[in-house]
C-alpha cells in the first residue's frame, strides 16, 4: 500500500522554504530606506543612533497590518519572475504560509492569476496577485 503523503518536487520545496526569507529581505529593504531617509535629515546624530531609530520605526510600521501586507518591493519582483512563464492550462503549486497545494492556472490578467484545484470545477477559481502569493510552475 502506498503512502497517502506525497513529497513535494524539489524546486517547490526550495521555494517554499525561501518564501519566509523574502519577507525578511523586504524588511531589510524597508530598514535601509528609512535609515537613509533619517540620515539625510538635519537632526541626524550618529549613524548608530539613526540605525536604531530606523529599526524602531520599521518595527512600529510592521505592527500596522496593511503596511506589512503591502510592503513587498523586492519580494514582489522575485515572485513575478518565478511565475512569469505560467499560462492558462499550466499546472503549478500555490505556496501559502500554512501549506502548499497543486493548482491549475485558469486565467492570467497582468499581475493576477486565477487558479483552481484539480478536484474542483474550473469555474470556481481563486484569483491571486502574483506579487503577493508564490505560484511555482510544476515543471522546472
Amino acid at each position: 500500500m502506498r503512502s497517502p503523503v506525497r513529497s513535494l518536487p524539489p524546486n517547490v520545496g526550495r521555494w517554499a522554504s525561501r518564501a519566509r526569507w523574502l519577507r525578511w529581505l523586504d524588511a531589510l529593504a524597508a530598514w535601509l530606506l528609512v535609515w537613509g531617509g533619517l540620515a539625510l535629515t538635519p537632526y541626524a546624530k550618529t549613524p548608530g543612533a539613526t540605525a536604531v531609530a530606523a529599526a524602531v520605526l520599521v518595527g512600529l510600521a510592521a505592527l500596522v497590518s496593511p503596511i506589512r501586507r503591502r510592503w513587498r518591493p523586492l519580494g514582489a519582483l522575485i515572485l513575478l519572475s518565478v511565475s512569469r512563464a505560467l499560462r492558462p492550462g499550466d499546472r503549478a503549486w500555490l505556496v501559502l504560509p500554512q501549506h502548499v497545494e497543486p493548482v491549475i492556472v485558469t486565467a492570467r490578467r497582468r499581475l493576477r492569476l486565477v487558479v483552481a484545484r484539480p478536484d474542483q470545477d474550473l469555474a470556481e477559481g481563486l484569483e491571486v496577485r502574483r506579487t503577493r502569493v508564490l505560484v511555482v510552475p510544476a515543471s522546472g
